[in-house]
């Protein structure tokens, strides 16, 4: 039996029959009186499946108009759509929620279990701003749901992502003693001179790496991280002392965006893991959670051998506008080498949230 409703605003009023035969069997729409309100993506849904007929204006409209009027009053209509049909055709039962969709657990519906996650929907085209992320994911979190990222491409294909504060712990304990040695900033990078100070920072700090035997090179950061714990003297070329503000000055002018690493850098290993580059896998930081001491560095050997990390971290501020090419392609590129995609958000204080692939 096809029912029968009529377009009223940005939603579909029903029959009274509908209640029967669309909410409680299928859990569609909302009861509104004696009839059953729509919404517009679920109306175009049973309009295509040929469970309603839908009047606007005194005319009955097929799916088309009706998907041309809907677009005209819902911004981006098309893409809450597409979502919403294959969530639907995956067997989830889905309701409007606060960031686009509210949906149940396989086996779950609405006045039986509450809602596993949230889905906020985008297009690939639409520039993602951290504030925005922040804000449905604090709404969910506050709810205890799930955030999941549902980005429609241009082909019209569905890309599912989670997205979930995490907090980063591992289990390295600094171990140094104070003021090991003096170092020299060169153009972008520290060296340390002296050999048993650079065996000491490797074996017991897995800090920096060997230019040849008994002579250390360290990074900005992580020069910038010893000098403020006290464990490096840095001098410039020029034999000049340089104390933190100077120093993280010095590197700013080499690296525009130095500070917003280091805070995400300093939060890291303060919390026991070990960062390290990410040049390679496009990031800041590969970032390990469990690393023991290495008792013997071969004399002839200039390679700490070190385990697989767990994290690939980026550093962003809290004005970072997503480009979700550029998000597909860092998840991707995590997910391949058998790592997570963190991004460290530097405001008043560092938070971390992961992004990850979800499969449904």
């Amino acid at each position: 039996m096809t029912l029968k409703g009529k377009l009223t605003g940005d939603n579909v009023l029903l029959e009274k029959n509908a209640i029967e035969e669309l909410h409680n069997k299928s859990y569609y729409g909302r009861p509104k009186g004696d009839n059953l309100e729509v919404s517009l993506t679920e109306s175009a849904f049973l309009i295509y499946m040929e469970k309603i007929r839908v009047e606007f204006e005194g005319k009955e409209i097929d799916f088309e108009d009706f998907f041309l009027k809907a677009s005209s009053l819902l911004k981006n209509f098309e893409l809450f759509y597409i979502v919403y049909k294959d969530m639907r055709e995956r067997g989830y039962y889905v309701q409007p929620g606060v960031t686009g969709f509210r949906v149940y657990p396989r086996g779950g519906h609405p006045g039986k279990t509450p809602a596993e996650f949230f889905i906020f929907v985008t297009s690939e085209r639409i520039p993602l701003l951290l504030s925005q992320l922040r804000t449905h994911l604090e709404t969910v979190e506050n709810l205890k749901k799930r955030l999941v990222l549902a980005i429609v491409d241009e082909e019209s294909d569905i890309t599912y992502y989670e997205v979930k504060k995490i907090t980063l712990k591992g289990t390295y304990k600094l171990i140094l003693g104070k003021k090991l040695s003096t170092a020299i900033l060169l153009e972008d990078r520290v060296m340390v001179w002296n050999p048993d100070a650079s065996l000491a920072l490797q074996k017991d700090g897995f800090y920096g790496k060997p230019m040849d035997e008994g002579h250390l090179q360290l990074s900005l950061i992580e020069s910038c991280y010893l000098l403020k714990k006290g464990i490096l003297d840095i001098e410039n070329k020029n034999k000049e002392v340089l104390d933190f503000d100077s120093f993280s000055k010095s590197a700013s002018d080499i690296e525009s965006n130095f500070m917003v690493k280091y805070s995400v850098y300093e939060k890291l290993r303060n919390e026991g893991l070990v960062p390290k580059t990410g040049f390679k896998f496009g990031t800041h930081f590969r970032v390990y959670k469990n690393i023991e001491k290495i008792e013997k560095i071969e004399k002839n050997d200039d390679k700490i051998k070190l385990p697989h990390s767990d994290y690939l971290v980026h550093a962003i501020e809290e004005d970072h506008v997503f480009s979700l090419q550029q998000l597909s392609r860092a998840v991707r590129l995590a997910n391949s080498v058998r790592k997570e995609m963190v991004f460290g958000t530097v405001d008043s204080h560092v938070d971390f949230f992961i992004i990850g692939r979800m499969r449904l």
